[in-house]
């Protein structure tokens, strides 16, 4: 307990807490002052928990925290039931481990605490959840939680990989360096090709090339997709002539009463596997990940927790043996019982043998799969490396090949089982010298004690060592410096064969470069006709290219003025048609025919607003007229409520109602009032 209270002193004396504690003003701290540095602690970790103890009630308090160490997957030492009452009441027991366990995880808990702003979940009712909006709210913010995971975990991962931003500093400013040094690069290289002369047909020579070369590694590219697409469509062809093959040799022979029977017993076989077998497994899947889940995220037990586990473990399995031991002692059942018991066995039998049947089936299907794509994996590798799947007589061919081989492998195996057994044997006598020249070694060890020169033979044999690794050393310096000189010898001579043989081919070259040089020259004067009959015709195509690009122009520009003019008559058409019906209508001599009419519907329209503003400009008027006399009014009942309020208020004061003395009053009151209505408006109680 003393190192726990100097540990948490020594802390909170640091920054950033400066609390300037000692073991005994520590130790006598109130339950307030307790829970205050408590609190301060919290804050540390998570900003949000800066609050006054002594402005916060006890039960918000002991929530607050309470609420906050679950978050932070704190594990009490005492019972978790009693924990709010014990930091209610500011136990030291209690909260100086809290305390201790804060600030020696306080980074780490930091971490969790920013975690927990963005991945603590909302518990939403499942009776809100059947609102769409609310639904897809909540989808939403499950994605932004997994998506806030995945970045954090990327954050993680890059902070751990060593990366830095002075080192990122550092290579931007040396590619900012490069890049300045290539721009200047490309200035030089421009003003030295704008120095030269017909630098323009050059340049655009140079964009044809670099255009015609990226087109040709385009055509190169899709070139290549079209042999893939192509190798993989005869490959597929090659698998189903197989399967055909494969299915017309499985159907000779058979009768549709066979291949019925065998497809119904791959359906029982299917069946047993979906409704049974996969959802057993998935069931155990799902509850294994349950279990998982749930440990994971409970926190980290220490040994002591581990051992008490154990401990139950143990103590359940001892329970449930004396019970097993007192059902086999107690069971005398009935034949009936008997032969329930042998149905069940027998049950239980057929089951597991159904499940091993079935699993056996998995585990030959997953080979059969694997097999296949091992197969495929083949053909393709001989396909690439130009070599074909042996078949017919060639088969035949190799596999008696491989017989007479395997005779010879079986008479070298029998071979090599002979010569393992005599190197065990001599293994065996190796050992047993081995034990005899330690035990001849412990001997002499022992003489060379009784006779005082201990560790002589090991000195012998040092010595010995020391210089046969010595001649063995000036052995090899000599060989070293024999084979230098040999090796200086052998070049020299090789140098001057080459030389021998060069010469020659030196005079043979000659021609050949002096013919080299007239066909470049020939070369050049070609290529500069090519090039100028190429530049012509490019600016043809070109001229032809944009005259077909205005003419598109033009053309669009006129279908979209053909549309726009065609929209707008039918618009005009509309609106004629509706004069036409609408004089119709106001011609007509049928007052039915005029009241449908958009000029009487609007007339009487006009009439209904106009009778409407004039009642509501009657309501205004009046409403302007009684106003003065309406505030008096009101103004005379607030004064007769507060008149009234008084009234009772004086009443409570005095313990009763209004007596005698206000009831002899009321008269003169009346007479006053009912004299000063003669010149004023007043309220007369």
């Amino acid at each position: 307990m003393s190192d726990q209270l100097k540990y948490i002193i020594g802390e909170l004396n640091k920054e950033p807490f400066n609390k300037g504690f000692n073991l005994i003003a520590f130790d006598s701290l109130e339950s307030t002052q307790l829970l205050q540095v408590l609190t301060d602690v919290l804050a540390e970790i998570d900003p949000k928990q800066k609050v006054d103890v002594r402005e916060e009630a006890a039960d918000e308090t002991a929530i607050r925290i309470v609420s906050t160490l679950k978050i932070l997957k704190y594990r009490p030492t005492t019972d978790p039931g009693q924990l709010p009452t014990s930091i209610v009441q500011g136990d030291k027991h209690v909260v100086q481990p809290i305390i201790e366990w804060l600030l020696r995880n306080k980074q780490k808990l930091k971490e969790r605490a920013y975690l927990a702003n963005y991945l603590v979940r909302i518990n939403v009712p499942p009776d809100f959840l059947a609102d769409a909006k609310i639904s897809e709210l909540n989808e939403e913010y499950e994605t932004c939680i997994k998506s806030f995971t995945e970045i954090h975990k990327e954050y993680v991962t890059t902070k751990e990989s060593g990366f830095s931003t002075t080192d990122v500093k550092k290579d931007i400013a040396s590619m900012e360096d490069e890049k300045e040094q290539l721009v200047k690069r490309i200035e030089r290289l421009k003003r030295k090709v704008e120095a030269s002369p017909n630098s323009g047909p050059m340049l655009a020579m140079a964009r044809n090339l670099r255009m015609e070369r990226d087109r040709d590694d385009q055509l190169k590219k899709q070139k290549q997709e079209q042999r893939n697409l192509l190798t993989q469509l005869e490959n597929r062809i090659k698998r189903l002539q197989i399967q055909i093959k494969e299915v017309t040799q499985a159907s000779i022979g058979t009768t549709p009463s066979g291949l019925l029977q065998r497809i119904e017993e791959e359906a029982r076989v299917n069946t047993y596997m979906v409704k049974d077998k996969l959802p057993s497994e998935i069931g155990a899947m799902k509850r294994s990940v349950q279990q998982l889940t749930r440990i994971a995220s409970e926190p980290a037990m220490g040994q002591s927790e581990l051992d008490l586990i154990n401990q139950k473990i143990r103590e359940a399995n001892a329970e449930i043996n004396q019970l097993m031991e007192k059902r086999m002692l107690s069971s005398e059942s009935s034949d009936k019982l008997a032969g329930l018991g042998a149905l069940r066995q027998q049950a239980s039998i057929s089951r597991r043998k159904k499940e091993e049947a079935a699993e056996t089936l998995h585990h030959t299907r997953e080979k059969l799969q694997s097999a296949e794509a091992e197969r495929d994996d083949h053909h393709e590798k001989l396909k690439q490396t130009g070599g074909e799947v042996v078949k017919g007589d060639e088969f035949n061919k190799y596999v008696n090949k491989m017989r007479s081989k395997r005779t010879v492998y079986s008479e070298k195996y029998r071979q090599m089982a002979e010569l393992r057994a005599e190197a065990g044997v001599l293994t065996r006598t190796e050992d047993i010298l081995a034990q005899k020249y330690e035990d001849i070694n412990k001997d002499l060890s022992s003489v060379e004690a009784q006779r005082g020169v201990s560790g002589f033979r090991n000195t012998q044999d040092a010595l010995e060592n020391v210089s046969a690794m010595k001649s063995e050393f000036d052995t090899m310096k000599g060989r070293t410096l024999e084979d230098m000189s040999e090796m200086v010898e052998k070049l020299t001579k090789k140098i001057a064969m080459k030389k021998a043989a060069v010469a020659p081919m030196l005079q043979e070259l000659r021609p050949m470069r002096q013919q080299f040089q007239e066909l470049s020259q020939t070369y050049n004067e070609k290529k500069s006709a090519y090039d100028s009959m190429s530049n012509g015709f490019e600016g043809n195509r070109s001229k032809l290219e944009q005259d077909v690009h205005a003419l598109r122009e033009e053309t669009l520009a006129m279908e979209h003025r053909f549309h726009y003019l065609n929209a707008l008559t039918q618009i005009l058409e509309g609106q004629a048609q509706r004069t036409e019906d609408e004089m119709k209508l106001y011609v007509s001599s049928d007052t039915g025919d005029k009241k449908k009419s958009m000029r009487e519907q609007y007339t009487k329209k006009i009439q209904e607003q106009e009778s409407l503003g004039k009642n509501l400009r009657d309501k205004q008027k009046s409403v302007r007229e009684n106003q003065d006399t309406n505030v008096k009014q009101v103004k005379m009942w607030r004064d007769v409520e507060r008149l009234l309020q008084a009234k009772l208020q004086l009443a409570r004061r005095n313990g009763g109602h209004i007596g005698g003395s206000d009831s002899d009053q009321q008269p003169s009151k009346q007479g006053r009032m009912a004299g000063s209505s003669a010149t004023e408006d007043r309220l007369v109680l």
